[in-house]
Order: C-alpha cells, then structure tokens, then sequence
C-alpha cells in the first residue's frame, strides 16, 4: 500500500554523518513490517464488524475513514513534534500510542460498540503516522543521500511483507473464531487477543527501540532567505496530489471490499473466513510488481509505465464488473500487482524540478493519502445503492484520472 508516507524527498534537504548503519537499518524494518501489517488487517476487520453491527457497506468503511483520516490530521502536528523530539522517540512514542490504541480494542469488543472500535481505530492509526512520520525520513537520512531511495524501496518491501502475511493472520485468529452459532458479544470478542497480542508486540518493539543505541543524525536545511513562491505554482504536483488522493483511495477500497465480494453468490460464495486468505495475493502483488516495475523503469519513462498499469488495472476491474465466477475474482486480485509502483511513482513524479518547494510540496502529497479515507466511504455508499459489483465503477474513474496524470499531468509546468 501506501506506505512511504512521508520524507521520500527529504534526502534532497538532508544528509548525514559517515557510518555504518546497517544495524540501525535493519531494526527499522520491523517498524515498517508492523505498520503494513496492522494496516491490512482492517480489510479482515471491515466484514468482520459489518456482521456483527449489521452495518451498511457504507458504514463499515467508515473503519478506513477513521484510519486513514489520522494521517490527514496527525501528520503535520507530528512533523513538528519529531523536530523537537528527534526521530528514535518519535518511533517509541508512535509506537505506545498504536499499542494504546490496540489495547482499545478490548473495552470495544466488550461494550459491543461500533463508535468505540472506530475510536481505537484512530488511536491506532494516529500511533502509525507519528511512527510513519519518524521512520521514513530517518531511513532517508541514514547512510548516503544518492541511496536514499534505494534504501526506502528495500524497508518498504518489508511492509509489502507484512500485507501480505497479515490475511492470513486475521482469517485465522478473527474470522475463523466468528461462526454461526456465535453470539454478536462473542464474535465481537473475537478481536480482543489478537489486537492485544499485537499491542503487546508493539510494546516490546517500543522497549527495543527506547533502549537501542541508534546513531545521531544531523539534519542539514539548506539556508534559503529568499524563498519564493510555493509549491502550489508547480501544475504537476497539484495533479500529483490528485493523483495519490485517487489512487490511494483506490487501492483502499478495492482492498476493503474482497472479502465481501468474494462471498457474493454469482462471484465464489466463500465464508469470510477462506476469502480473506485470498486478499494476500492482492497485497502479495503489489509486493512482487514493485521488485517487476523497479527494473522496467531502468528502460521505460516512469510515466508510461505508470499509465500502463493504471490501463491494465481498469481493464482488469471492467472484467470485475461485468464477469462472474473465477474470472472476475482473479481480475479484481490481478489488479495488486499493477498498483505497485503507483505511490512511489506519481510522489517522485510530482516533486520532480521543486528545488527549494519540496520539503512543501511532499507534504501536500502526504495529505493527499487521506484518499483512503474519503473513496472508499463513497465506493459504500456505491454498493449500498447499486450493488456490491457496480460500485467498483468509481476505482476506474481513480484510474483514468492516473493514465492521464502519467502521460500528460506529470510533465513539469508552472502553473
């Protein structure tokens, strides 16, 4: 998913001191397996709560509105908190807070309460952008600036990781806990370990992490007093913003959905519980075509092969729509691998000639994310009015905005 949120451009306004720090590195990708893990599981939870509460579709996506609207109000208060704090208790206090935020859902399941659960779900996600918000840049600083994005692909590819595991991880210990005969109070306690489970983990990554002796590292502003203008002049990172807003929103919804798709009776008529073990390879796609996508840019112009898969991804969902059984359920899994490069993609797009506006510029894009809060409620209020199948119209008009945005919208142009 989205997961290099924030400080890809830093290694342009930053650098650091000589030194190995391959330990430092290598301890910072639990960080980003746990955040892509804990932020998969909400397509489990999404269904799971939509039984329980006998919600609308709409309704139960409001689980990624309250998720993903975090990062729209956490992120720029957290940028300001990590000046003042640095980034290793950035790391420990995000991580104590998504900890908090787990335990939540303890009183959550017990209360039987649907407002309760989305309450612990913005704590959660409010820990994860301080963590996001501390992680990336500091990965980005650690080692040479010309290999920062090398070394952002390498960490993010373990949160790829984590996206991938964690279906299976909710199919087995939420989905398949919830059967029949249960109680609505017991399939809602079904969350209770394994989110405690997970809040313990986050505890004891917090500890580590408080008392590792990680290397110090030097910010260098470039001393720029005669800055002018803004990034908001640049035409194609306003597009670019767009851009991430729409496909973020996409791959988010279309995600959300799966589960439910995959038990509608002309499509597989699965048990939520052997459907969510399917969406891993939604997200195993994406982890593989960015490893594909890395090597096919070596040759191929970043934007043409960004429309290419933004093409192939409303191909794929037109067949989702219109196809049944086996065909559209793989079209609509298929789609994965051709989101994997969109993020990084349309970010390093839309900064691209910014100089001195970049720092600005990639925090407007970093908003932009709180598209997977707003599509994805729409794309509920889709399938609530026109059925489940038909709602996957609006995940191509997101596409069609991204096949423009790579062929013609990235071209740097002031406004």
């Amino acid at each position: 998913m989205a997961a290099g949120i924030a400080g890809v451009a830093q290694e342009n306004n930053n650098q650091s001191e000589g030194g190995n720090y391959t330990f430092a590195l290598t301890s910072l990708t639990s960080l980003f397996f746990m955040w892509g893990f804990i932020t998969c599981l909400n397509d489990i939870l999404i269904p799971h709560l939509k039984g329980i509460f006998d919600l609308s579709y709409s309704q139960a996506m409001l689980v990624q509105f309250c998720f993903f609207g975090a990062y729209f109000i956490v992120s720029l208060p957290a940028g300001t908190l990590i000046k003042k704090i640095g980034y290793q208790k950035g790391i420990v206090l995000g991580l104590i807070i998504a900890a908090v935020g787990c335990m939540t859902f303890y009183p959550a399941a017990s209360m039987q309460s649907y407002p309760v659960f989305l309450f612990a779900l913005f704590i959660l996600a409010s820990g994860i952008t301080i963590l996001q918000v501390s992680a990336n840049p500091y990965v980005s600083i650690l080692g040479k600036p010309e290999t920062a994005s090398s070394r952002l692909s390498l960490t993010q590819a373990f949160n790829s990781l984590g996206t991938t595991i964690a279906p299976f991880f909710g199919a087995l210990l939420i989905l398949n806990e919830a059967t029949e005969v249960m109680t609505a109070a017991q399939e809602a306690e079904s969350v209770q370990m394994p989110y405690l489970f997970l809040a313990g983990m986050l505890l004891v990554l917090a500890a580590i992490f408080a008392y590792l002796k990680l290397p110090t590292v030097k910010e260098h502003t470039p001393e720029v007093t005669d800055i002018t203008g803004s990034a908001w002049q640049y035409n194609h990172l306003v597009l670019g913003a767009v851009g991430i807003f729409v496909y973020v929103g996409a791959e988010v919804a279309i995600g959300s959905l799966l589960v439910n798709f995959f038990a509608e009776p002309n499509i597989a008529a699965m048990e939520e519980s052997v459907a969510a073990k399917y969406i891993a390879y939604y997200w195993g796609g994406a982890m593989v075509g960015r490893f594909i996508g890395a090597a096919v840019m070596q040759k191929i112009p970043a934007g043409k092969v960004l429309a290419f898969n933004a093409a192939a991804a409303i191909v794929l969902l037109l067949i989702t729509i219109f196809a049944s059984g086996a065909l559209a359920m793989w079209a609509v899994l298929a789609i994965g691998l051709f989101n994997s490069i969109m993020f990084p993609t349309i970010f390093t797009l839309a900064i691209n000639g910014l100089k001195q506006h970049t720092s600005q510029g990639s925090g407007i894009l970093c908003l932009a994310i709180v598209g997977g809060a707003i599509v994805p409620y729409i794309q509920g209020l889709l399938a609530d009015t026109i059925g489940l199948q038909l709602s996957f119209l609006l995940p191509i008009i997101c596409y069609v905005f991204i096949v423009h945005y790579g062929l013609k919208g990235s071209k740097p142009k002031n406004v």
